[in-house]
C-alpha cells in the first residue's frame, strides 16, 4: 500500500494511492496513528502536490558506511557495527523541494538511500522482531557537505543543514527488500546503483542496534546507507533517486 501526504487547495491530508484510478483515497487523519478510515473524498494525483510523507517528531537516524563499496570509495573500512549519526527534523523536505547549497560549504554530495519509518514505540528490539515496529519505507537523499564532514570532528554540521534530508515521494507499507535496488541520477545521468542486499548491516540489525541506544518513536526515520557513486551537486542540477517498489524522489538544487 502506498500512502501519500499531500496538499490540495489550502488543506494538507493523507491518502492511499489508487494506482489504477490515478487518484488518492483521502484519509481522515494520519494513518500511523488513526488507521485507514477514508473520508469518502478522492483527489486526482495530477491535482495534488506530494509533500514529505512524514515529518519526524523526534529524530532522523543515519547509518554511515553501510555499503562496502561506498566505504571503500573514501578509503574506509565498513564498520563492524552500525555507525549512527543524527539529522535534525528541520533538514526534511519533500518531493520537488529544493536542496539548498549552503554558503558555508563548497562541496555538497548526494546520497541516495532507503529510509525506514518507525511505526510504534520501540526499545531493545530483537532482530527477529524488527519488522513489527516498521510502518513503511520511503526514499531519502542524505545530502552531505563533504568538506565540512572532513574538517569537523563529528558529522552534525555536515549532515544537518536545512533541506539536507529530502524524503518521498510516498510511504510503501509492504516492500520486498530482497528484491529492491536504489539508483541515483543527476540530470538524467546514472551515478549510483546497488541492490539493498548489499547493505553491510540489514534493516532489522540497524533497528535492533539503534533501539538499544535510544527509544524509537512513531515517525522516526532511519536512513540505511548509500552505495558507491556519491558525488557533488551544483546549482541548477536535478537529483532523482529511484527504488522501484516505492517510486522516484526528485529534487532540484539551488544556491542559498
Amino acid at each position: 500500500m502506498k500512502i501519500a501526504r499531500f496538499s490540495h487547495g489550502e488543506s494538507i491530508a493523507f491518502g492511499v494511492i489508487d494506482e489504477e484510478e490515478h487518484d488518492l483515497v483521502v484519509l481522515k487523519s494520519d494513518p500511523m496513528f488513526a488507521g485507514y478510515d477514508p473520508t469518502g473524498e478522492r483527489v486526482p494525483l495530477a491535482e495534488a502536490k506530494l509533500l514529505a510523507p512524514v515529518i519526524p517528531r523526534s529524530k532522523v537516524i543515519g547509518v554511515g558506511r553501510n555499503y562496502r563499496d561506498h566505504a571503500a570509495e573514501f578509503g574506509n573500512e565498513a564498520p563492524a557495527e552500525p555507525l549512527l549519526f543524527l539529522k535534525p527534523n528541520t533538514s526534511v523536505v519533500g518531493p520537488n523541494d529544493a536542496i539548498v547549497l549552503p554558503a558555508l560549504s563548497s562541496h555538497v554530495d548526494f546520497e541516495g538511500e532507503l529510509a525506514v519509518i518507525i511505526g510504534s514505540i520501540a526499545k531493545n528490539v530483537r532482530v527477529e522482531d524488527a519488522a513489527s515496529v516498521v510502518f513503511g519505507y520511503t526514499i531519502a537523499n542524505d545530502v552531505t557537505a563533504r568538506d565540512l564532514q572532513k574538517s569537523d570532528a563529528q558529522w552534525t554540521r555536515a549532515k544537518g543543514f536545512d533541506s539536507f534530508c529530502p524524503l518521498g515521494p510516498v510511504i510503501e507499507t509492504d516492500l520486498d527488500l530482497a528484491g529492491e535496488s536504489v539508483e541515483t541520477r543527476v540530470n538524467g545521468e546514472l551515478k549510483q546503483s546497488g541492490p539493498l542486499t548489499d547493505m553491510v548491516h540489514s534493516v532489522a540489525e540497524i533497528i535492533a542496534y539503534a533501539s538499544a541506544v535510544f527509544t524509537l518513536l512513531p515517525g522516526d526515520v532511519i536512513l540505511t546507507g548509500t552505495p558507491a557513486g556519491v558525488g557533488p551537486l551544483a546549482s541548477g542540477d536535478s537529483v532523482a533517486i529511484t527504488i522501484p517498489g516505492i517510486g522516484t524522489l526528485t529534487n532540484p538544487v539551488r544556491s542559498a
